[in-house]
């Protein structure tokens, strides 16, 4: 399922425009943007396209520049693409563990937003294990968490998911 706010083409733009900024370092060297940011970017885009290949691609280079700066907040955006990753590849117990690593690192960051993503994420993980109950439970938390930040987008893509169950 693809984020409801861009569609399919423009998520390829999106990447397209962040792979070409890394091949700048000259342009990364005078800018605030460095590649630890680019690294973060590209794999939350990838988490948004359920992109495997992507996923492997940047899940590894998010979490290393992530943690070469001690960032804390692009460390958990690394544990939530590993997540998801490890999701779409059908290695649950290992892709529970990143995402709860992921959501523990927001609330300690208090990043409300982040939290509800990676509570979708979560509910996502509950889908794919065939736990219904809990996919509920952690889809509304994740639906409360965005009406809370006003991230209607982010909350209707959340309802449409508990409708499905």
């Amino acid at each position: 399922m693809s984020h409801p706010l861009l569609a399919e083409g423009e998520f390829a733009l999106v990447r397209q425009h962040l792979e070409a900024a890394l091949d700048r370092p000259t342009a990364l060297a005078s800018a605030t943007c460095g590649d630890h940011d680019l690294y973060a970017m590209l794999a939350d885009v990838a988490v948004l396209q359920r992109d495997v290949d992507a996923l492997s691609r940047y899940a590894p280079l998010a979490e290393a520049s992530a943690d070469r700066y001690q960032h804390r907040l692009y460390q958990g955006i690394a544990h939530r693409a590993w997540g998801v990753l490890r999701r779409l590849r059908g290695e649950h117990a290992e892709a529970e563990t990143r995402l709860r690593a992921a959501l523990e690192q927001f609330e300690r960051l208090g990043a409300r937003w982040q939290i509800g993503r990676t509570l979708f994420e979560l509910g996502e993980q509950a889908v794919a294990r065939a736990d219904v109950p809990g996919a509920r439970d952690t889809y509304s938390h994740a639906l409360r968490v965005f009406q809370e930040v006003k991230a209607a987008p982010d909350a209707a893509r959340v309802r449409t998911a508990l409708e499905s169950l």
